[in-house]
């Protein structure tokens, strides 16, 4: 009897147990479907920056995957970039929308454009905030916020003091600089280096943060992050919130006390593994499959990652060791197309329909390009190609967006006929230069542009004038040689070197010589890896390499020998985050006082260390200050001998008020295409920085209160023109 109790005791104690336990789990289940319901919807154009919230989930809507939505980074993306377009380039939603979990991280020290999940996402040397986007799936102990906080763009407004006559500068100025011109004095007429937080280990990198409230309302772009450190832990989690906004001048960009955070390539992407991988998501594999630690070329750091394509300068093809099964059967391949999301340029090819060429190699040519554009797949979203056939004159067969799949190119390559004539290469290149990457045509601006020259022996005309122009376009020239000139037909040809003068860098990537043409169809593989890799194609127009950038220096009285030079230290740091050549960036510089002096022109050096050799030679003038009239000789000293195809870029530094009218040489400078910048030191005025800057609201005038802080302005400058040169529209 007692068992029976017993026994009945304990059944009834399990079911309750059973039932307490299935009526929390429903609510726990309830609660949870409530946080994943109660999601805020944003915008395809919303900005990381833009929102407070240090972590958050959020629904994207639809129709997000469009240019217009720019993304800056792989994996790991700046905050100026949108957040929706940004989780499509990583592959957690398509662009149907979806739901997305964002994390606000530390800014990184460089972004590497890639072409993944049909976004092209651009390349940026450095921003102070990072975010990283997985799946819309709350972490476990995370409340997520049901509305998101934003931010505003209102700045405070201090007005500036005009500058007074040299005369009366040396008691005005005593008590200010005192501090200033002892720590100088210390320093002598060297060019001491600029300051650079220390490197983090990836134990403080990876460490958990906690943002600093802010006391005012602020801009993200306007201010940086001060990230508080707590505990080492194995994720990279939040950061965000401002720190208080120094006073600064209405429209001006006052990042006196801002610090740039020290966020390295490999640390960096080692934490987005860790967090991607703790969510349950595979690291989101950008093109060419490299690590986010590999640096591009816009950083001016060697590219670590491991290269597939092996190839050594001054080898044919088949010295390099390429294996079996990169060679194509000369057979027509299957007509079936998919498209290629992974490999997006903008593609011509230019045909030698000359007739030194023959009927019989004219169609293993057409054969050849046949196989190319299968092999490349052809679609809207990943490459697109066209055909340009040269002889006396060149002309297009079909431009970019006639065809947008691979069975249609290679029925329409088919039905080429040849046109016969010299093999003018020189001027086939001219022609696709001025016509055949146009908006008109199918360009698409964010797409690299290749050209790929087929040439039978030799050209019979010059190639490097056309050449160089059309590198400085920013299209990435390759050659494909066949059947070079023997030893006795070597007499007969214009340019002996016309392929190392004619492509895009003479390193053996942008050439290929093929010994027969019935050996062609053994690089269909090797030239397609090769115009796919867009992290290679340096010639491609990049915010780096495609400006003339000339400095406009005051040397007036009052900035001091040691402020001049600190001054020369922060155009030579500028100076030296841009690609530097006769056919990228190119610098020069002009001093002035009442008097200018030129004191190198743009084609003067051609490398980067020249030009910082340059910078550090200048000499301290002396004398009064006449802004405008320095603007009006800049404007016909530098600029006007500025190439067509440059962006033309002047940065002007003054530290006070001139004594001329500034406003119509400004004027005059912008209607010539020169974008101005201004940066004003301690007595700079206002409405003179305003004058000169091509657009202020844009962000093109700066104000800083001390020489010694000119260095911070540095990291901004450069983003502020890269961040414009994106935006642009570009043929």
């Amino acid at each position: 009897m007692k068992v029976t109790v017993i026994a009945t005791f304990f059944g009834v104690f399990l079911l309750c147990t059973y039932a307490a336990k299935e009526a929390t789990r429903k609510t726990k289940k309830a609660k949870l479907y409530f946080v994943l319901t109660d999601v805020p919807q944003i915008d395809c154009d919303v900005k990381a920056g833009k929102i407070i919230n240090p972590e958050f989930i959020a629904k994207c809507p639809p129709g997000c995957q469009d240019v217009k939505y720019r993304v800056y980074g792989t994996d790991i993306y700046a905050s100026f970039s949108s957040v929706c377009n940004a989780a499509i380039h990583s592959g957690i939603i398509d662009n149907t929308g979806g739901k997305i979990l964002v994390q606000k991280v530390a800014g990184h020290s460089a972004y590497r454009g890639s072409f993944s999940n049909g976004v092209r996402s651009l390349s940026l040397p450095r921003w102070r905030e990072s975010f990283l986007v997985s799946e819309g799936k709350p972490r476990k102990g995370v409340t997520y916020p049901s509305t998101l906080e934003y931010s505003s763009s209102k700045s405070t407004i201090v007005k500036s003091e005009p500058k007074k006559p040299e005369q009366d500068l040396k008691a005005t100025k005593s008590a200010d600089t005192a501090n200033a011109s002892e720590k100088a004095s210390e320093q002598g007429d060297t060019i001491h280096k600029e300051q650079t937080p220390p490197v983090p280990t990836p134990a403080t990198q990876m460490a958990t943060t906690t943002p600093t409230p802010t006391t005012t309302t602020t801009d993200p772009s306007t201010t940086m992050p001060k990230p508080t450190t707590t505990a080492a832990t194995t994720r990279t989690t939040t950061l965000a919130a401002a720190a208080k906004t120094r006073p600064g001048l209405h429209r001006f960009r006052n990042i006196g006390s801002s610090n740039v955070h020290p966020a390295y390539s490999s640390v960096v992407a080692a934490a987005s593994r860790q967090v991607q991988t703790a969510q349950g998501r595979g690291q989101n594999t950008a093109f060419r499959g490299t690590s986010t630690s590999a640096s591009n070329r816009n950083t001016l750091q060697p590219n670590t990652a491991v290269e597939t394509d092996l190839w050594k300068p001054g080898l044919s093809l088949f010295d390099t060791g390429f294996s079996s099964k990169e060679k194509l059967n000369p057979k027509p391949l299957e007509s079936i197309s998919q498209g290629n999301p992974n490999c997006k340029v903008d593609l011509s090819f230019l045909m030698d329909g000359s007739w030194s060429i023959g009927k019989r190699r004219f169609q293993l040519q057409k054969q050849f390009l046949g196989n190319v554009a299968q092999a490349l797949g052809i679609s809207s979203a990943g490459p697109l190609m066209g055909i340009v056939q040269y002889g006396d004159d060149p002309s297009t067969e079909f431009n970019l967006k006639t065809y947008v799949n691979s069975k249609d190119v290679r029925n329409a390559i088919e039905k080429i006929a040849q046109k016969g004539g010299l093999s003018n290469v020189g001027k086939a290149l001219s022609f696709v230069n001025k016509n055949f990457f146009l908006d008109a045509n199918g360009n698409r601006g964010g797409a690299p542009n290749v050209v790929v020259v087929m040439v039978d022996g030799w050209p019979t005309d010059r190639v490097e004038e056309a050449s160089r122009l059309a590198r400085e376009s920013g299209i990435n020239i390759f050659f494909v040689t066949i059947e070079a000139a023997a030893e006795s037909e070597k007499q007969n040809v214009i340019e002996p070197n016309f392929v190392d003068k004619a492509v895009c860098r003479t390193n053996g990537f942008y050439s290929i010589n093929v010994p027969s043409w019935f050996s062609l169809h053994k690089v269909v593989q090797p030239l397609v890896k090769r115009v796919c890799d867009t992290d290679r194609l340096v010639c491609s127009k990049t915010c780096l390499n495609s400006a003339d950038i000339g400095f406009v220096i005051d040397g007036s009285s009052s900035v001091g020998t040691s402020n001049f030079r600190t001054v020369l230290q922060f155009v030579a740091n500028i100076s030296k985050e841009f690609e530097i050549s006769d056919t990228d960036t190119r610098i020069g510089a002009v001093q002035y006082t009442y008097e200018q002096r030129l004191e190198f022109s743009f084609d003067k050096y051609s490398t980067k260390q020249d030009v910082l050799s340059a910078i550090k030679r200048i000499s301290y003038w002396s004398g009064g200050t006449s802004t405008g009239a320095a603007i009006s000789y800049a404007s016909e000293q530098l600029f006007s001998k500025s190439k067509p195809n440059k962006r033309k870029i002047m940065i002007l530094i003054t530290d006070g008020r001139s004594y001329d009218d500034v406003r119509v040489p400004a004027m005059a400078a912008h209607q010539n295409g020169v974008i101005a910048y201004s940066v004003g030191v301690a007595w700079a005025a206002q409405d003179e920085l305003e004058a000169i800057a091509t657009d202020p609201d844009k962000e093109h005038a700066f104000f800083v209160d001390e020489f010694d802080n000119l260095y911070r302005f540095v990291n901004q400058l450069i983003q502020n023109i890269c961040t414009e040169f994106n935006s642009q529209p570009r043929n």
